[in-house]
Formats: C-alpha cells, sequence, structure tokens
C-alpha cells in the first residue's frame, strides 16, 4: 500500500520548509505504508505473546490483561479495552472498506463480485462444517465460527511478497476476504450473542438515526459524530450485543462519496483563484481571506468522509490497535502436558483441519461449481492452480479467528486450544500459500546481464 496521496503532497510541500518533514515524516510514512510492515508487526506482537506466556514472567502475562482500568466512569479489564473498544475501531475500518467496496469497487458489478462472494461463502460453510463434524455432541461445538475468518492483513501482505501475481488475482483476494468479514461479522452478531437488552439496542437505534438525519442535511461537524459514536458503542456494549458490532455500523454510515468532484473543483477552483487574485490585486484582504476560506472549503469537500477517517485511523490501527490485540490474545502456555491436551483436543483438530483443509477445499468447490454452471467466470489472467494457491493463503485466520474464539469459548482449555490450533494452522497456510503460488507464478523476464534474486 503506498502512502496516500493527499498525505503525500501535504509533505512533499511541507519538506520545502522543514527539515524533519524531509529527513523523518517523508521516510517514516513510506516504510509503514510498504506492503507487508503491519503484517510483520502483527507478526512480531504474537511471537512477543507466547515467549512472554511461556517465560518465568508468564504469571504477569495473565495478570496485565486482567487489570481495571477506569475512563469516563466506564470501568473494564484492560483485555476488555481492548477486545471491546480497541477493536471497535478495526471493525469500523472494516465497515467502511465494505461500505468503499460495494459502492465503488469489485463489489460493486454483480458480475465480478460474484465469484469471491461465492469462494468466500464455500471458504465459510466447509471449515464450520468440518469444525462441527469432528466436535458433534460435545460442550465445544460452539466454536464452529472459529476457523471461518481469513486474516486479510497476513494474507495480503504474504501475497505482495510473490513476482508476478496478476492484478486480479490480488482483488480476488481482497474480494474474497472482504466477504468473509462480513460473514464473520454476522456470525458474530446472531450467533455469539447470549442475552439482549432491548432498552439500551433502542437507545443504540435512537443514536444512529440521529447521525443518518445530521448526515442527511449536511451537518460535518466530526466531533459531534464522534460523541455520538462514543455513545452508539457504550449502549451496544450494555446491550449483550458484542460492541465490535457497533463499529462495523457507524463504518457503514460514513460517506464514501465526495460532496465536489474534481471537474466540478477544477472549474470551481479556477473562478475562485481568479476572484482571489482580483481581491488582492485591490487590496481588499478580508475578501481575500473569504475566498481563501471557500477554497478551503472546496478542497475539503473533493475527499470522501471515508478516505479521510481512513487516513486518520489506519496508521494507529495498523501499528498500535492490532499489534496490541496480538499481544493480549496470542499468548497461548506450552509445556509437556500442553502438548498432550492439544493433540487430542477435538477444538485442535476442528479449527487447524477447518482452516488447513475447508478454508482451500471451500473456496475451489464454490469457484468451480459456479463457473462450470456459468454463474461465475474466472479472470483472464488467472489460472486455477493460483486460484488454489489463494484458496491455501485464505486459512491464515488469525485477527478475526482469535477474537471469535474468545467469544465463542469460556473454558480456558477450549481457549488455549483454539487459539493454539488458530496460529500453527495460519502459519501452515501462509507457509503453503506462498511456495505453492511462488511456483504457480509465471517467471518474468530480467534484463540482460541482471541475475534473478534469491
Amino acid at each position: 500500500m503506498a502512502v496516500p496521496a493527499r498525505t503525500l503532497g501535504a509533505l512533499k510541500l511541507h519538506m520545502r520548509q522543514s527539515l524533519v518533514a524531509r529527513t523523518l515524516q517523508l521516510p517514516v510514512q513510506e516504510f509503514i505504508n510498504t506492503q507487508g510492515v503491519s503484517s510483520a508487526f502483527l507478526l512480531i506482537a504474537a511471537v512477543a505473546a507466547l515467549v512472554w506466556a511461556n517465560s518465568p514472567w508468564s504469571d504477569s502475562y495473565q495478570h496485565a490483561w486482567h487489570i481495571e482500568i477506569t475512563l469516563s466512569g466506564l470501568s473494564l479489564p484492560m483485555h476488555a479495552w481492548i477486545n471491546d473498544a480497541m477493536m471497535a475501531l478495526f471493525f469500523f475500518l472494516v465497515g467502511m472498506e465494505i461500505k468503499q467496496e460495494i459502492v465503488h469497487g469489485e463489489l460493486s458489478d454483480p458480475r465480478r463480485a460474484a465469484l469471491p462472494v461465492f469462494a468466500g461463502l464455500g471458504g465459510m460453510v466447509a471449515p464450520a462444517l468440518l469444525y462441527v463434524a469432528l466436535n458433534h455432541g460435545l460442550a465445544s461445538s460452539h466454536g464452529w465460527g472459529v476457523p471461518m475468518a481469513t486474516d486479510i492483513a497476513f494474507s495480503l501482505g504474504v501475497l505482495a511478497l510473490i513476482r508476478g501475481v496478476p492484478p486480479e488475482l490480488k482483488v480476488f483476494l481482497l474480494s474474497l476476504a472482504i466477504a468473509d468479514d462480513i460473514g464473520a461479522i454476522a456470525v458474530i452478531a446472531v450467533f455469539y450473542t447470549d442475552t439482549l437488552h432491548f432498552k439500551y439496542l433502542f437507545f443504540a437505534a435512537v443514536l444512529i438515526g440521529l447521525i443518518f438525519l445530521f448526515r442527511k442535511i449536511g451537518i460535518s461537524r466530526q466531533i459531534l459524530y464522534a460523541a455520538l459514536g462514543f455513545g452508539v458503542w457504550l449502549a451496544v456494549l450494555r446491550s449483550g450485543v458484542h460492541a465490535t458490532i457497533a463499529g462495523v455500523v457507524l463504518g457503514l454510515l460514513v460517506p464514501v462519496s465526495s460532496r465536489v468532484s474534481l471537474g466540478a473543483f477544477r472549474d470551481l477552483g479556477m473562478e475562485t483563484m481568479t476572484e482571489f487574485r482580483e481581491a488582492q490585486a485591490a487590496g481588499d484582504t478580508a475578501r481575500a481571506t473569504r475566498v481563501l476560506g471557500a477554497l478551503e472549503y472546496l478542497v475539503w469537500q473533493t475527499e470522501s468522509p471515508a478516505d479521510r477517517v481512513t487516513r486518520m485511523l489506519h496508521d494507529w490501527i495498523a501499528f498500535l490497535v492490532l499489534p496490541l490485540f496480538a499481544l493480549a490474545n496470542a499468548g497461548v502456555t506450552f509445556s509437556a502436558g500442553t502438548w498432550s491436551l492439544l493433540l487430542h483436543s477435538p477444538v485442535t483438530w476442528g479449527v487447524a483441519i477447518g482452516l488447513l483443509l475447508g478454508k482451500p477445499l471451500g473456496i475451489l468447490t464454490a469457484c468451480w461449481l459456479t463457473v462450470k454452471l456459468g454463474i461465475t467466470r474466472l479472470p483472464k489472467s488467472v489460472t486455477w492452480r493460483q486460484i488454489a494457491g489463494v484458496a491455501v493463503l485464505a486459512g491464515i485466520g488469525f485477527t478475526v479467528s482469535l477474537f471469535i474464539a474468545g467469544l465463542a469459548f469460556e473454558d480456558q482449555a477450549h481457549l488455549d486450544a483454539a487459539k493454539a490450533a488458530v496460529l500453527i494452522a495460519s502459519l501452515v497456510a501462509g507457509v503453503a500459500g506462498y511456495l505453492l503460488l511462488r511456483r504457480v507464478m509465471p517467471i518474468t523476464p530480467h534484463p540482460a546481464g541482471t541475475q534473478p534474486e534469491g
């Protein structure tokens, strides 16, 4: 992912006056927006959690996440602040990304969206069925949602390491993962909600209605929407529905289209600049300042609220929220006795087989059936072997799988088994998917006199 165009434009202008911008800000932005860097931070956090949980200080790992923290009168353990509050911001970005894809992206065209949507559906159903088959009649059967998820950041990060990947294959994986996210959100909302308090759901609905109304009448004060959004999150938290669902709903409410098109800005901007030059020539400072205000408004309105909020939040979520989530949730304590329990746990096998076998089996079956029936078609530059490689890569569950595991299991042994299976299966799926895709990608020619890397 490149540095967002507006951020890069502002930085390049700022570099003329600022040594800090030239020597620090731009290189940092280019680094953190390199594809795969955020995935590396996530992986480092997961490894740190495993090392900490299996170190002589493992007790401190368990204790740290149960420390009570009170903010604005709301008291929650650290683990809940991360999983219920900070992850709501992650799902807020997911909600905006889903809406962006539905309105402007691959999911806006039913013909192009059909293949990844069916693939996503197959990749959710098959792992769930395999898990249920291995846990049928057991107390652990409730965890069927754990192997359904695909981690967007990791899967795309691995794909970015491979040369010669057709753009259509990247789009296929991204669209599949987004369809998968929609399914995971529905599963969390419907199947992992125990008790409902309708009074709080009514409060949340009223606040959502106010947000929708204020958007319609053109109110654009961000502080107002932030306050209403916090109210929605708190009401959903109290209602019994998982609070991250509030993040998704709020993300879907954010407009993904700008109020002023680039064409309209070109015309209005030329008129405004002409007026500004006239005001300056006449020495009318007040009028020139008013024109600058108009120009500032025009520039602001050429960016959609979703793009603006994403630029503000993306780096914080990628490099703070998700690594903190991994640090708090990936710590599984391993011992000789633990390994024995894990190897004999139907939860471990259900999750691992669901991700490693169910995911590729479900995706490939759905793709093959719908293509053969003429419902969908394979992109021209994509082969079946490449689809198979992506199907294996989709077995990287990690973030959302760990998240659902925390909702599905109260029993610590079941939770540890699910977490261990997610971590191991995600690692195997990532390595296997990388090796398979590397093998099936066309060999790119190298200029005369150069040697291929590696």
